[in-house]
């Protein structure tokens, strides 16, 4: 089974995490470098909004008629969500396959768990047919295992913030840089708005590089429309269009990135109707989904909603605060979880003053945060009606118990605790609609 490979190769390195493309590039080359063998690629970087864009992208490629090679992290469920062949899920067997092959060319020399399994995707995509990869960074991107694309077609940027500061540094700017290196010469790339000194990061990357920029705001915007949205770029106005598919204002920001790069890409012909068909048909799990059904969803009262979101950083934080400022038909109640890596103060600071009560969870199979600290945390931030649960169905019975009132309750926090809950839920009528 795959899962005894991954879990073998989870065990050839110390750290889950060591920024490093020397053991990648090693192992590329005993494979017979693949990655030089892939049909074009669009590389994505970014904090927030990399695994959105990516399923735009995807969506509205296939509209338009193309097969799609796909690369994400991490996965919810199960491992084969990271590498999309040709519009469809490896199968476990094409996963072990490629898995046994570089195990033995790694030969059991050190590299971290998601180098080898980016050369096990690099290996499926090289050898299987397709028009196009989209090919989203791990961390970072100057030392991430994927940035050994030496020229793609197309580079995308999402908004960057502070995340990941033990490994990408402590200033926007050090951050910006390292995802900045992601552009390549001459390769042109689709910027997201940004911070000014992360923009400041940029605009000198592509000037080093000749890098052509396409900026939101300035060569390309989505805005509203009383129909839907309107995409307004080089090829000017296209719409309206119905609304993007995924829940939250943040989305039509992650749409428009992914329209704005679908009208760049070089020999590619995306017409209207695939932009239209790609936002309406978009499906991404965990970011602001409506658990309509399910083992989780059955246990709130009538007239409940329970939702869900992976972010799992103040940015994605203040996103959801956003979409929470519109929620005014029913009370909020958060269910938190987080790795101990990530700034809980940070992420609760936007919500507490949108949500009523929070109940901290444990993350199961992870190194979390323990709940009397974030409870703690919240107290601190104004969120007084705060306890530590035990897990997640239980929180959600205290939850229901404490009014008769509907209310909305968000599972949020980590991508991991998303993962947990929607492996708990297990209805296939939960995924966005």
């Amino acid at each position: 089974m795959p899962e005894e490979i991954l879990a073998r190769l989870k065990a050839l390195h110390p750290k889950e995490i060591d920024l490093d493309l020397s053991r990648v590039q090693r192992l590329l080359a005993s494979l017979g470098n693949p990655e030089k063998n892939l049909p074009p690629v669009v590389h994505v970087a970014g904090t927030n909004g990399k695994g959105s864009v990516v399923a735009y992208l995807r969506a509205i490629l296939e509209a338009a008629g193309y097969l799609v090679h796909v690369y994400t992290s991490p996965h919810l469920l199960r491992f084969n969500e990271r590498i999309r062949l040709a519009g469809k899920l490896i199968d476990d067997e094409n996963l072990r396959e490629v898995l046994l092959r570089v195990e033995a060319a790694n030969a059991g020399q050190p590299i971290t768990f998601f180098e080898a399994t980016t050369a096990a995707a690099f290996l499926a995509f090289a050898e299987t047919p397709a028009d196009i990869v989209i090919l989203e960074t791990g961390l970072g991107g100057r030392l991430d295992a994927t940035n050994v694309i030496e020229r793609p077609l197309l580079t995308v940027i999402t908004p960057i913030s502070m995340d990941h500061m033990e490994y990408l540094g402590d200033t926007l700017a050090a951050i910006a840089a390292e995802k900045a290196a992601i552009m390549k010469y001459g390769v042109g790339c689709v910027l997201a708005k940004q911070e000014r000194a992360t923009m400041k990061v940029l605009e000198a990357r592509s000037l080093s590089f000749g890098v052509p920029l396409w900026i939101e705001g300035k060569e390309w915007f989505l805005r509203t429309h009383p129909e839907g949205v309107v995409f307004q770029g080089k090829a000017g106005a296209v719409g309206p269009m119905d609304a993007p598919a995924l829940h939250g204002t943040f989305q039509l920001h992650n749409a428009g990135l992914a329209l704005a790069a679908a009208e760049r890409l070089e020999g590619f012909h995306i017409p209207p109707a695939a932009m239209a068909l790609g936002l309406k048909t978009v499906e991404w799990p965990a970011r602001l989904q409506h658990l309509k059904a399910g083992k989780l969803a059955g246990l709130l009262p009538e007239g409940w909603e329970l939702w869900l979101d992976g972010g799992h950083n103040p940015h994605a934080a203040k996103a959801i605060a956003l979409q929470a400022r519109d929620w005014k038909d029913r009370p909020l109640h958060l269910i938190f979880g987080m790795l101990k890596r990530k700034d809980a103060t940070g992420f609760i600071k936007p919500l507490a003053a949108r949500a009523e009560r929070m109940i901290a969870v444990p993350i199961d199979g992870e190194d979390f945060i323990p709940p009397d600290e974030i409870v703690a945390a919240a107290k601190a931030q104004g969120l007084l009606y705060a306890e530590a649960g035990q897990s997640i169905e239980a929180a959600l019975a205290k939850l229901a118990a404490y009014t008769a009132t509907p209310s909305r309750v968000l599972i949020c926090g980590s991508l991991y605790l998303a993962g947990l809950a929607l492996g708990r839920n297990a209805d296939k009528s939960t995924q966005s609609q």
